[in-house]
C-alpha cells in the first residue's frame, strides 16, 4: 500500500526516459556526474572486493572459510582501513578509465540502434544485440586501461598473504613489478581478462537490455502509448534487470576470475614467469575443481550488488544529464 502510494505522489516519466541515449546526452554534465556517483558506488562494495581476492589468492587457510568469516578475521587484524584496501587507488585511477568506457559503451550502442533500425527482428532482440555489442567494445577498450590498475589494486589487497611481494603503496607496486617482468608485468592476466570478459560483458549488457525491454512491454508500457512509469517503477524495474544480469555473469565467470586474480598476484609458482597453466594446476592441487569457485559467495554478492547499484546509477545519471531542450 505504501508502495502505491509512494508510486502515485512521484511525477511520472516518459517511457523514453527508461534509455536515454548518447545523442541526448550532456556529455560534460554525462561524465562529471558519473565520476562522482560512481566513486560513491564503488566505495559500497569494495569490501567485497578485497574479501573475494583474499580468499582466491590465499592458502588453504581462508580459502576454507566464508566470506563472513574472512570479512570478520580482515577487520579483528586490520580493521578499517584493511577491507579499504587498494580503494583510494582504484577511485582516482578509475577516473580516466570510466571515461572511456562509457564514452566507448553509449557510441557504440548508438551506432548499433542506428544500424539494425531496418532489419527485421524483434525489438527486444534489437536492444538485446545493441548493448551486447556496446557491453564488448566497451570491455576490449576498458581492458587496456584497467587490467594494470587491476594488479596494483589486487596487489595492494593482499598485502601479508603468502606468495606475496610486500609494497608500501601503488607507486612501489609498479616500481616492483617492472623491476621484476618489465612492462609486461603490468598487463599479467590481460589475454584471460580481454579473451573471457568480453563475452561475459556483452551477455551482461545484453542479458540487461533485453530483460529490461521484455519487462517494460509485459507491465503494459509502450512507446507510443500515453501510459508512463513513475520514478519508482523505473528504478525497481532497472535494478531487477541489473541484478539478474550480474547474478548469472558471476555463476559463469569466477572460476576464470579466480585464475586472473592468482595470476596478477602470486609470485612464487616456481621457475619461470607465472602463466595460466601453472596457476590453474596450482588451484587444482590445492582444492581440486572446487578451488576455482574460491571466494564464490563473496563474488556472487558483489556481482549482484554491482549489477543493481550500477545501473540503477548509471540510468540515473544519464536521466541527470539530458540536455535541455
Amino acid at each position: 500500500m505504501a508502495i502505491e502510494t509512494v508510486a502515485a505522489t512521484t511525477p511520472e516519466l516518459s517511457l523514453a526516459d527508461t534509455d536515454v541515449n548518447w545523442d541526448r546526452l550532456d556529455k560534460t554534465r554525462f561524465h562529471v556526474i558519473g565520476a562522482i556517483l560512481f566513486t560513491v558506488q564503488s566505495a559500497l562494495i569494495h569490501p567485497t572486493a578485497v574479501v573475494k581476492t583474499r580468499m582466491q589468492v590465499a592458502g588453504s587457510g581462508l580459502s576454507q572459510m566464508t566470506g563472513l568469516s574472512v570479512f570478520r578475521r580482515i577487520l579483528r587484524t586490520d580493521g578499517i582501513p584493511g577491507i579499504f584496501r587498494g580503494f583510494g587507488t582504484s577511485a582516482v585511477g578509475s577516473l580516466p578509465g570510466r571515461v572511456l568506457a562509457l564514452t566507448s559503451l553509449e557510441v557504440s550502442k548508438d551506432m548499433t540502434l542506428k544500424y539494425t533500425e531496418d532489419m527485421n527482428m524483434a525489438e527486444a532482440t534489437r536492444v538485446g544485440l545493441a548493448n551486447g555489442v556496446a557491453g564488448m567494445v566497451s570491455n576490449l577498450v576498458s581492458c587496456l586501461y584497467f587490467v594494470p590498475l587491476d594488479v596494483i589494486c589486487q596487489r595492494l589487497m593482499v598485502q601479508g598473504l603468502p606468495g606475496t611481494t610486500p609494497c608500501s603503496g601503488p607507486f612501489d607496486v609498479v616500481r616492483k613489478v617492472r623491476e621484476a617482468e618489465g612492462f609486461r608485468g603490468m598487463y599479467r592476466g590481460f589475454g584471460l581478462t580481454a579473451i573471457t570478459q568480453t563475452p561475459a560483458s556483452a551477455l551482461w549488457w545484453g542479458a540487461y537490455g533485453a530483460a529490461q525491454h521484455i519487462i517494460w512491454r509485459s507491465l503494459g508500457y509502450r512507446d507510443d502509448s500515453g501510459k508512463k512509469p513513475s520514478h519508482v517503477e523505473m528504478i525497481t524495474v532497472q535494478a531487477t534487470a541489473g541484478m539478474t544480469a550480474g547474478a548469472c555473469s558471476s555463476i559463469i565467470t569466477t572460476p576464470i576470475d579466480t585464475v586472473k586474480t592468482r595470476l596478477q598476484v602470486i609470485d612464487d609458482y616456481g621457475v619461470g614467469r607465472p602463466s595460466v597453466m601453472k596457476t590453474a594446476k596450482s588451484l587444482l592441487k590445492e582444492d581440486g575443481w572446487r578451488g576455482f569457485y574460491r571466494g564464490f559467495g563473496p563474488r556472487f554478492l558483489n556481482m549482484s550488488l554491482y549489477g543493481t547499484t550500477m545501473i540503477v546509477t548509471y540510468e540515473l545519471i544519464k536521466r541527470l544529464s539530458v540536455k535541455e531542450a
